[in-house]
């Protein structure tokens, strides 16, 4: 079982912004907590293809591509997405894998720490389309991330099974 993780509520700028990304991280895999596989890969609001899966595995991939890959320097691939098929992570949900991503995604998690611990906030990774971006903007864009996509899982679970307020 899951548990939320209270941000610092007196605290460094660091220490500020990875609280809420934990918070933000740890409120998602709360909402998914306590349903079956099934439940979890339900695209409950057609024509959306959105399911609590699905976001479980978008979010593996953004933490391995910000933290990891681009920050970090890290040599790794994606978990789900490739060049020739953009929402994989959506649209390739299998319920039987739903215990082994919703694992990889808390790795990933850990890894994404781990990538960028030593870094100061300041450390710039050069992006070709957008340019110069700080690991401060890379955690507060996390932050929106993971706060949008807890907004839609607020609402896929009300429509799964009808609780609300986890």
């Amino acid at each position: 079982m899951f548990e939320r993780v209270d941000e610092p509520f007196v605290a460094g700028e660091r220490a500020m912004l990875a609280g809420f990304l934990d918070f933000n991280r740890s409120t998602l895999l709360v909402k998914c907590a306590g349903l079956t596989a099934e439940q979890l890969a339900l695209r409950p609001a057609p024509p959306s293809t959105l399911s609590l899966l699905g976001l479980v595995r978008h979010l593996t991939d953004v933490e391995i591509t910000w933290f990891r890959r681009r920050f970090g320097g890290q040599d790794v691939p994606s978990a789900y997405t490739t060049a020739d098929r953009l929402d994989a992570t959506f649209d390739d949900v299998d319920p039987a894998r739903a215990e082994a991503e919703i694992a990889r995604l808390v790795e990933e998690q850990r890894l994404a720490r781990e990538a960028v611990a030593d870094l100061p906030l300041e450390h710039i990774f050069v992006s070709e389309k957008w340019g110069e971006m700080s690991l401060r903007w890379a955690y507060s864009h996390m932050n929106s991330e993971y706060s949008r996509h807890n907004g839609h899982a607020d609402l896929l679970r009300q429509l799964i099974d009808g609780v609300t307020g986890v």
